[in-house]
């Protein structure tokens, strides 16, 4: 099958968790025998931050200016379309799709939290035309659970279902500890307001209780004024090969949920699988659906308070080890980009064979 995909980014994951999703995705296809292309704008941001240049049988398409006649070549020859939230030309490639029979149109919205949080607040979406998204065969939804009824009712999908983050075990997995990375706790994310409170709780209350432990931040964004504090450590944007590293460096890792996420539930974040994947016991804030991805008590280690958090690090290395090894066991069993990629192509698969018998 030939997949093409009109995306936000694959080359950096600077600020966006688009890219390290869609690596592990495209090695997945590439591996089993499928050709994709991968479309993203040349923005500057991100390529001040570029930490992939090639990928072995991945045709990028790297462009500064839209060049309708390229994109309509490689969708002669296309099985399926991919159009992605965010995709800073989605519209325009959306009405491309229009022209090619045969060819299955998805809409995979890797944001959804933030789409129906707009669509609530009567704002307007970006990466979505005037018709919303009853032109597509197929929408995929990042996150599960009663969010796919909006997508129906407000966006007039007609086919919904979820495609779930993933994890490349080949890429995330146990590491050796770095010295510059190692603390007693980490956390590794793009700084956002709306985690803001949640981070508050969950790691600088306990930094501030516990001044004798270690406590290690990565990620991008940071704004100057951050609230740090002296046994706190900040490590800017890690390249997604350095993750491993910084997440084993830590005896826990702590996971924490953007607001709307937490709201709607059933939205797990690639960052809650790739530490599952390193065999590195995580502490998680609470949400709807947690327990459908991994047990809590067995398999992750959950907290609303700064007092949880304490007592998780309080547990002894037995006790950690066994639920990290039962998460890593979970992951690789369910969460895979393999995984993944077995299930994005059965449901093109059946989209196809719905298509067909609708004509």
């Amino acid at each position: 099958m030939k997949i093409v995909i009109f995306g936000l980014t694959i080359t950096s994951s600077w600020g966006n968790g688009h890219a390290t999703l869609w690596r592990g995705l495209c090695r997945a296809l590439i591996a089993g025998g499928h050709e994709v292309t991968f479309f993203e704008r040349d923005a500057p941001y991100y390529a001040e931050s570029r930490d992939l240049a090639e990928m072995n049988g991945l045709r990028l398409e790297l462009y500064q200016s839209w060049d309708e006649d390229r994109v309509r070549r490689e969708l002669a020859e296309a099985d399926a379309a991919i159009v992605t939230s965010y995709c800073p030309d989605g519209i325009t490639a959306t009405e491309l799709l229009a022209e090619h029979d045969g060819l299955v149109r998805v809409f995979y919205d890797m944001d959804t939290p933030v789409t129906l949080a707009n669509l609530r607040s009567g704002r307007e979406l970006a990466y979505v035309g005037r018709c919303g998204l009853r032109d597509f065969d197929l929408v995929l939804s990042f996150t599960g659970g009663p969010v796919l009824d909006e997508l129906r009712d407000h966006l007039g999908a007609r086919r919904v279902r979820t495609l779930y983050g993933s994890v490349d075990p080949d890429v995330h997995r146990p590491a050796a500890a770095r010295k510059e990375f190692l603390g007693d706790l980490s956390y590794l994310g793009t700084f956002a307001a709306d985690r803001q409170a949640a981070l508050e709780e969950l790691f600088l209350e306990p930094a501030r209780a516990l001044p004798e432990r270690r406590f290690v931040i990565a990620g991008a964004q940071y704004p100057v004024e951050f609230p740090w504090s002296a046994n706190v450590y900040f490590v800017r944007h890690l390249p997604p090969e350095d993750h491993a590293a910084f997440l084993c460096s830590s005896r826990l890792t702590l996971n924490v949920t953007r607001h709307a996420m937490r709201e709607n539930g059933w939205c797990p974040s690639g960052r809650l699988f790739e530490a599952a994947a390193c065999g590195v016991p995580i502490i998680s804030d609470v949400w709807d659906g947690l327990d459908q991805f991994f047990e809590p008590g067995v398999e992750i280690l959950t907290a609303a308070t700064h007092a949880d958090v304490i007592a998780a690090l309080a547990l002894d290395d037995a006790e950690v080890s066994r639920i990290a090894r039962a998460a890593r066991e979970r992951a690789l069993a369910e969460h895979t980009a393999q995984r993944r990629a077995s299930e994005l192509l059965a449901m093109l698969e059946e989209a196809k064979e719905e298509a067909a018998v609708a004509v």
